[in-house]
């Protein structure tokens, strides 16, 4: 996951999950002590434990930390939810401090790579018996948080395939065409993306897309290279210059609304009619629907251009000077069973990294009223399965800062495009020595 989130809707029903419940097995087959969401204590033996845990947004976290209290007696559970970046950097100077980290952390995929450089500063999930877990991920989101030695320091909450979430109402007033399959066909490329987003324009008045690099990070998850090599070279001139050019084609072409992500103006945008369309991974439709409820119907779901890529997907770590790691590991266990992802999935649209989820008929058969009773479990499910990630360098999130930053300015009007490519190459290679 990756921007802010608004606060959680209610919990939804989870029907047929219970037949996939994940157990973690001892050797008579029996699960270990504490496994399932045991609610561990590390405070000394008396019998009350509390546990804090860092994120951003919605993780879908509040409804099920209520449940895991219930049924946990003595475990207090904090929600500590911040800003994107600032979670990160501050879990960091945590990291370096020695002290100050939360009990549970998450982590994105654009650091993924830079803490489990520091697998020392957490703990090895395999040695509290996450390993059992290892063959239910997505393989590469198994190994993506798996350091040089072999250690395990998060388990995978969601993955960030991607599609388009489109106002069908606005299209129909521009006389687009409205139904899903119809708009999907109308971009199988990006170009012709901004080509109808040119037509909208003229048609309307109004902006077709909310802001630039909301466009930028998807096109980046499209290439085969992102912003490193495997062997951490930047490699600024292959996929972050094709998604920086198509970018600034689309800043050019007039189509963006240039609303900075995740501000009041954005979240307002998507009730106004600010923007017609935007990249739209799984996380992104509960955003949608908790900042205009009142657009229900309104909304569709589309392929995206030059099709596949991902955007955002989580971990949930453990750091080592934590008092409470035990507690902490059994909460961990708890929220990756099939009922509680399956709860988050139709609570919030966050989907999971375990692919047998994918055929439980609660995501299969899952259908969104919201969304123009859009098969959301399926498309989203697709899209996962065909993700073919890239390598992700240690300083991803850095250099994705600095560049995104160039990119607002041009869309303020405050650079050039070519200017602008200068000065995001400069920033970029800054960033990637720190």
């Amino acid at each position: 996951m990756k921007w802010t989130r608004s606060r959680p809707a209610s919990l939804l029903a989870v029907g047929a999950a219970s037949a996939l419940l994940l157990t973690a097995c001892g050797g008579d087959g029996d699960p270990e002590p504490g496994a399932n969401g045991g609610g561990g204590n590390d405070n000394g033996g008396d019998g009350e434990v509390t546990l804090s845990i860092a994120f951003w947004g919605d993780f879908g976290l509040g409804p099920l930390v209520e449940q895991y209290e219930a049924e946990n007696e003595g475990v207090t559970i904090r929600l500590n939810e911040g800003e994107f970046n600032a979670q990160h950097e501050s879990l960091q100077q945590n990291l370096i401090a020695g002290s100050g980290a939360p009990d549970i952390a998450a982590i994105d995929g654009d650091y993924i790579v830079q803490f489990r450089e520091q697998g020392d500063q957490f703990v090895n999930l395999l040695d509290m018996g996450a390993g059992d877990y290892e063959g239910e991920y997505l393989e590469w989101k198994w190994q993506q948080s798996m350091t040089g030695d072999g250690a395990q320091i998060g388990l995978g909450t969601d993955v960030g395939g991607l599609a388009m979430c489109y106002r069908h109402d606005l299209f129909e007033e521009a006389g687009l065409p409205s139904d899903r399959d119809e708009v999907s066909a109308l971009w199988p490329t990006w170009e012709d993306f901004i080509e109808v987003g040119q037509e909208y324009v003229e048609a309307t008045g109004d902006r077709f897309i909310d802001n630039a690099t909301n466009v930028f990070n998807p096109i980046m998850g499209q290439q085969p290279v992102g912003y490193f090599t495997e062997n951490e070279e930047l490699a600024m001139d292959g996929g972050p210059r094709v998604a920086f050019d198509l970018t600034t084609q689309m800043i050019d072409a007039g189509i963006s609304a240039g609303i900075p992500a995740w501000s009041d103006e954005w979240n307002a945008g998507f009730a106004n009619g600010d923007f017609a369309v935007l990249a739209c991974p799984a996380w992104m439709t509960g955003h949608i629907r908790n900042m205009a409820p009142d657009t229900a119907g309104q909304w569709d779901i589309a392929d995206i251009p030059g099709g596949g890529g991902n955007w955002g997907g989580s971990w949930l770590t453990i750091p080592a000077q934590g008092d409470n790691t035990q507690a902490a590991y059994d909460f961990v266990e708890w929220l990756i069973q099939p009922e509680q992802q399956i709860a988050i999935f139709n609570n919030v649209g966050n989907l999971p990294s375990q692919p047998a989820l994918y055929e439980d008929p609660a995501i299969q058969e899952h259908t969104d009223e919201f969304f123009n009773n859009a098969p959301t479990g399926q498309i989203f499910s697709a899209t996962a399965l065909g993700l073919e990630p890239q390598y992700i360098g240690r300083n991803a999130g850095p250099v994705r800062v600095e560049v995104e930053n160039v990119l607002n300015d041009i869309q303020g009007g405050n650079v050039s495009a070519e200017e602008g490519w200068e000065r995001a190459v400069s920033d970029a290679e800054r960033a990637a020595m720190d």
